[in-house]
């Protein structure tokens, strides 16, 4: 039986990706589902396929494809071609089956119009063809259209393989339309599930689509009402002309609604129907002829932004502290591997240990298509089991000193199981070799875990107390500054980066190649350059001590950490080889505040609460001490983790060995051996990971949580940017914009610090700011700690610090009132 080229669209489904294309599929479920869809048949890939074949195309279009950047060639084969018989034979005898009228022709190639990667206007559309012959022009210049600079370069984006993609084309009644546009099943701009967004032009929609007419604006509910309304402009009409073709006019500038209640209403009902068929909300194209309503296509929405949250008051006040940590979207491994198994088992396991349920990974980081969306803040549940927390936390306050806490006997046995991890070669090991060493950093963690939830209640309690009698004797304000300034891990890292900054200064040509040299240069230099070789070795030492610190968050095991990135610590060596600041004494001038207050005459007052301040620095210093000496799982995690990737890349799974992160953990644990996984089992990893990496960048842009929700309301006057006060004082200095790690080398000294989120990387950078701005955060973070200890004006939970200032702007912060101003240069004399 011959083959056939073309079918109904009834025909068709959702099932139908790879002969009917994306377009075709969805028109055909669209037609099964009782629609008003135009009648229309599909030219399927077949006729694509028959095409390269008969003609030599194919291998053609291969060797081009090799050379690379051949788009404009490809056309032209395109143009030369001729197209085999017997597929024009099955066009021409569909266009007079479908009667033979004008028509619509509209490319359907199988990776558009699908969920992450719509395609849209990334192939061509003819409207109103009339005649045989011009059909199949059309059509062959809707296969030529798959190879447009354009949607080459959106492929490429997509990661998609040029070698896998085909194209159908549609061939459906041309609708003389009297008004047409676009709509929306969601706010595409806002999330708001409830409502349904609707664009409208008289005349065809092509001039809604390509942007020609400022459109009549509809927001609608679910039930079709409107909610709002923005007259169009019309500012030009595109019709169908008798003979074939369309013809652009200028609009009348009427500013009257051209839609009705019973279109708008039926729109609407139409949007639902398509999101409750389809699973997700849709993005249609319309028509209204005749006073009918057609679709005219229908696709998922993509770069959609999730649900608006509402906050509760909890939410609202530790939103900023989880906000911090999740600046980056994390990716599947980050999620199933280190979060759920390290970071969140930790906070679980604290949690329960005050007889509180922590919400599961799936309320905190929800997902769609295996992709985190956003992030919602935690409410912890307490149970029954909380009741008698007074007494378990006092009981270990009392028992676990946090000032003692690295002589536990269980700390001795974390730091050697971290050297035993280390020690491990995952190179040496086999595939289930290699995951079991992921799960044995796992299993160290829980070493951690342990610890915080034995001297954590000895950290907190002091801290509870201190600022209780600091609120008895009116002194409340000086709490945060009292704590400040305790030795940690981190401060001693500081130091000794301020130590290679100053050994970085004393050497002339080792100074000029740190100011002359980018990050990257540096690194080369400093490896190779023979007259650099103390440096290195000083360089290599303070990374054998402080390499496994995070760059970007401590609960994302797919960022770098200090080792895997040094051109990052040599970023900050560089930001602190300029002027040193004096930094003020807050705690000192904090003390010696709360000294002066006539009660502390009294001595057993006096040394009870020098007791307190002294046992709640303590406190400090294990949280952030433990902190620092949970990042030491990271490295071998990561090396494992690398190592799966490169068996992965190797065996023809990913392009990349940095694509195992779109993978979860337990589909890497369900793997035999990654690096000769069946043909079958290898095309569907492949796929998922295309997809969940497309998803990833259609959310590119949309924050997981958006800093805003806690951005403080109704700043003063005059006010540039308003937040949470975090460091007291006020300085001066012009603005420096830092969002990457990879940007710390621009910071100079006496600039104002304006970054989305700090983490304890971050902080050497604060011994040359003048200040510190940050959109999420709270006045327990470690940007606001450490601006503390090294006496600069920080605010905290700005929101929009980032998008609001810019960088060279002079300014002043005001670390007491939250409150960033413009402030006026002094003339120069």
């Amino acid at each position: 039986m011959a083959e056939k080229f073309t079918g109904m669209l009834a025909d068709f489904g959702a099932a139908d990706l790879a002969s009917a294309g994306g377009k075709g599929a969805n028109l055909g479920e669209l037609v099964r589902q009782g629609f008003p869809v135009p009648a229309g048949f599909v030219v399927t890939t077949a006729a694509y396929g028959t095409l390269m074949a008969d003609t030599g195309l194919g291998a053609e279009l291969e060797g081009l494809l090799k050379a690379g950047d051949a788009g404009a060639q490809i056309r032209a084969l395109f143009a030369q071609a001729r197209i085999p018989s017997r597929v024009i034979a099955d066009i021409a005898a569909a266009y007079a089956a479908l009667g033979g009228g004008p028509v619509a022709v509209r490319s359907s190639a199988t990776a558009e119009d699908l969920p992450g990667a719509a395609f849209a206007g990334q192939q061509d559309t003819f409207l109103n063809v009339v005649g045989e012959q011009a059909v199949i022009r059309a059509v062959a210049d809707c296969w030529a259209s798959l190879w447009t600079e354009r949607a080459v370069a959106y492929r490429q984006r997509q990661g998609i393989d040029p070698r896998e993609v085909s194209i159908a084309v549609v061939v459906q009644d041309m609708v003389p339309a009297d008004i047409a546009g676009v709509l929306f099943s969601a706010n595409p701009v806002t999330g708001e599930r409830s409502e349904i967004v609707v664009d409208a032009s008289p005349g065809l929609g092509e001039a809604v689509v390509s942007g020609r007419v400022t459109p009549e604006h509809y927001v609608l509910d679910r039930a079709g009402r409107t909610r709002s309304y923005s007259p169009g402009a019309h500012e030009v009409v595109i019709r169908a002309l008798a003979g074939g073709g369309t013809q652009e006019s200028a609009g009348t500038g009427t500013r009257r609604a051209a839609l009705d209640t019973e279109q708008l209403a039926e729109l609407a009902r139409l949007a639902v129907r398509a999101q409750d068929h389809f699973g997700r909300p849709q993005d249609m194209e319309w028509a209204v002829a005749g006073g009918h309503v057609y679709v005219l296509q229908a696709r998922p929405m993509t770069a959609l932004p999730p649900q608006p949250l509402r906050l509760n008051p909890f939410q609202r006040l530790m939103g900023p502290f989880f906000a911090e940590m999740f600046q980056v979207r994390p990716y599947p491994l980050d999620v199933s591997g280190w979060m759920q198994r390290g970071i969140l088992a930790m906070l679980h396991g604290m949690a329960g240990s005050v007889g509180v349920v922590f919400p599961a990974v799936e309320e905190l980081l929800p997902e769609e298509d295996g992709v985190v969306v956003r992030l919602v803040p935690p409410v912890p549940h307490p149970t029954v089991r909380t009741l008698g927390a007074p007494v378990s936390v006092a009981r270990r306050a009392r028992r676990f000193n946090p000032a003692l806490w690295t002589q536990d006997s269980r700390f001795t046995t974390y730091l050697a199981d971290i050297r035993r991890l280390n020690a491990q070669d995952p190179r040496a090991l086999t595939w289930k070799g290699v995951i079991g060493l992921a799960e044995e950093t796992f299993a160290a963690m829980r070493g951690i875990t342990e610890l915080r939830i034995s001297y954590l209640p000895g950290a907190f309690v002091p801290q509870l107390k201190l600022r209780l009698l600091l609120l008895l004797l009116g002194k409340r304000h000086l709490g945060s500054a009292l704590i400040a300034g305790a030795e940690t891990r981190t401060s001693q890292a500081n130091r000794a980066l301020e130590e290679l900054a100053d050994y970085v200064r004393s050497q002339g040509e080792l100074a000029r190649a740190f100011t002359e040299l980018e990050p990257r240069g540096l690194l080369s230099r400093v490896e190779h350059h023979p007259d650099f070789q103390e440096f290195s070795t000083r360089f290599q030492a303070f990374l054998s001590e402080y390499g496994h610190r995070e760059t970007v968050s401590v609960v994302l095991s797919s960022t770098p950490t200090w080792s895997d990135a040094p051109e990052v610590v040599l970023g900050l060596i560089r930001s602190m080889t300029g002027e040193r600041r004096q930094a003020a004494d807050q705690t000192g001038q904090a003390l010696e505040e709360l000294k002066r207050h006539p009660a502390l005459r009294i001595a057993a007052l006096r040394r009870h609460l020098l007791s307190a301040v002294g046992a709640a620095k303590a406190g400090t210093a294990f949280r952030e001490d433990s902190h620092f000496y949970a990042t030491m799982v990271l490295p071998p995690l990561r090396r494992a983790l690398s190592e799966l990737g490169r068996r992965l890349s190797d065996g023809g799974v990913l392009a990349d060995a940095a694509e195992v992160q779109h993978l979860r953990f337990e589909e890497l644990a369900g793997m035999d051996d990654g690096g000769a996984l069946p043909v079958a089992e290898r095309e569907r990893y492949r796929r998922l990971v295309l997809a969940r990496a497309a998803k990833r960048r259609e959310l590119e842009g949309i924050p997981l949580l958006d800093p805003a929700l806690f951005a403080h309301k109704r700043p003063a006057p005059g006010t540039l940017v308003s937040g949470m006060p975090a460091s007291r004082g006020q300085a001066t200095g012009r603005v420096r914009i830092i969002r990457r790690p990879d940007e710390f080398g621009l910071l100079r000294s006496g600039e104002v610090l304006v970054c989305p989120y700090t983490n304890p990387s971050w902080t050497p950078l604060f011994q040359r700011a003048a200040a510190v701005v940050v959109d999420a955060g709270g006045i327990a973070s470690h940007a606001a700690i450490v601006a503390r200890e090294y006496g600069i004006p920080a605010v905290m939970a700005t929101g929009s610090g980032t998008r609001d200032l810019q960088t060279g702007q002079l300014v002043l912060v005001d670390g007491t009132r939250g409150q960033v101003t413009a402030a006026v240069a002094e003339p120069s004399s």
